[in-house]
């Protein structure tokens, strides 16, 4: 049983939003309800069943199977879908009958194409700009509200009121599967790379749960990000700089933590470890990147990380490029998050002081009230100044302010080692 719970859990974090690709492709994005629905009541059936008939050699293919056939079996029930049976009848059930017929020769890049074309849905221009990434989040990537909230510095509230109305948006039944074309596919691709972006970095560094990386999520995001680098509609330069950004922060992933799990900082990482293949495919994508005359957050983000990578120890970093690039980044998007980032750099260039004083001059301060970096950051400047006390007291405000225990494991030792200095 414990193995079952495993394994559906597995299932539904990461390779449910592909089940219900799939079915939205079929059935239409207005039955987006319909097939989140089945898939959780096909995972319900999973775990009344196979803990006594055993797991199936190919789970995935079981799911699939069982989630389009409560599909067509709700459909039946529906009256008001009679007059669209047969179109949606045709679609679906070209897929086998049979468990192991599913998992066909191109069922992958079925799945692949499934899932493309649900982001781009989910980025359609009439859904609410600040909703789009919220509404792939939670049904392509399995985040929960909780999690996307904290992803967006947002509340619980705000966000399930977004998802609301997002699929009640989509239950009107005029938004398409078709990709498209020309500048809506622009504008549609700045979503689809925000909610890529968004899944690397709840890898990167999980906003909730025991460990600070969760390396599926970080996989998952390069492999989406890669495909659609691959084709025509993703072959363009803010693409190549996002996976560029991936493979270069992915390349040092194994050394963020110790062998306990705990959180190590960047001038403590062994870098000998850093996977070097991957440094040089994301040195490799951000130079196809630079193509043409584009240049966003991605260029600038992926840009900040080769000067880490290509750096041979911490003290040889080149922190006045850096600056310049964090720079560059507020002309674009002067974020508080982003203007928190360049206050570390400043206090690394100029002192603590200096840092403080960047820090203070943040637009948009108050937005990084709840956010713990923000006073775990502060803490580490009055700690360089000696003022330990006041340390301690904003280090254990950044503890009540994170769900991640790694986070709490991390910032806990900092704030003893500040009390111990009083």
């Amino acid at each position: 049983m414990a193995s079952v719970l495993e394994l559906t859990d597995n299932f539904f974090r990461h390779e449910s939003g592909k089940v219900v690709a799939l079915l939205v492709k079929s059935l239409g994005p207005e039955h987006l309800q319909l097939a989140e629905d089945v898939v959780q009541e096909a995972l319900g059936k999973a775990l009344k069943t196979w803990p006594f008939t055993g797991v199936p050699e190919n789970p995935s293919a079981w799911i699939t199977l069982t989630a389009k056939n409560l599909a067509l079996d709700a459909l039946r029930r529906d009256q008001i879908f009679r007059r669209k049976q047969i179109q949606m009848f045709g679609a679906v059930h070209h897929w086998s009958g049979k468990v192991e017929e599913v998992e066909l020769d191109n069922f992958g890049e079925e799945v692949e194409d499934a899932l493309l074309r649900f982001m781009f849905v989910c980025c359609h221009p009439e859904i609410p700009e600040n909703t789009r990434h919220v509404l792939a989040l939670k049904s392509l990537c399995g985040f929960s509200v909780r999690e996307i909230s904290h992803a967006l510095l947002s509340n619980e509230g705000t966000i399930g009121k977004r998802l609301t109305r997002a699929k009640e948006r989509l239950a009107e039944g005029d938004i398409s599967t078709t990709l498209p074309v020309g500048e809506e596919l622009n504008i549609r691709l700045d979503g689809v790379l925000k909610t890529l972006y968004l899944l690397f970095n709840e890898g990167y560094k999980a906003s909730t749960g025991e460990n600070l990386i969760r390396e599926e999520l970080c996989t998952e995001a390069i492999r989406l990000t890669s495909m659609l680098a691959r084709l025509s509609v993703g072959n363009r330069p803010r693409v190549h700089a996002l996976l560029s950004l991936m493979l270069l922060n992915n390349a040092r992933l194994g050394t963020r933590v110790d062998h306990e799990g705990n959180v190590l900082l960047l001038k403590d990482q062994d870098r000998s470890q850093w996977d070097r293949n991957l440094i040089a495919l994301g040195l490799f994508h951000l130079t196809r990147s630079a193509a043409g005359d584009e240049l966003d957050t991605f260029h600038l983000q992926a840009a900040i990380a080769a000067v880490h990578c290509t750096s041979p120890d911490y003290e040889a970093t080149n922190w006045n490029a850096i600056l310049g690039l964090y720079d560059h980044m507020l002309a674009i998007d002067p974020s508080p998050i982003v203007a928190l980032n360049r206050a570390v750099v400043v206090a690394q260039l100029q002192g603590a002081e200096a840092g403080i004083t960047a820090v203070e001059e943040i637009r948009g301060r108050d937005q990084l009230d709840s956010y713990y970096l923000l006073h775990a950051v502060l803490a580490d400047f009055e700690s360089q100044l000696g003022r330990h006390s006041e340390a301690a007291r904003l280090t254990e405000k950044a503890i009540s302010l994170t769900d991640s225990e790694s986070e709490k494991v991390f910032l806990t030792r900092r704030r003893e080692e500040f009390q111990a200095q009083i």
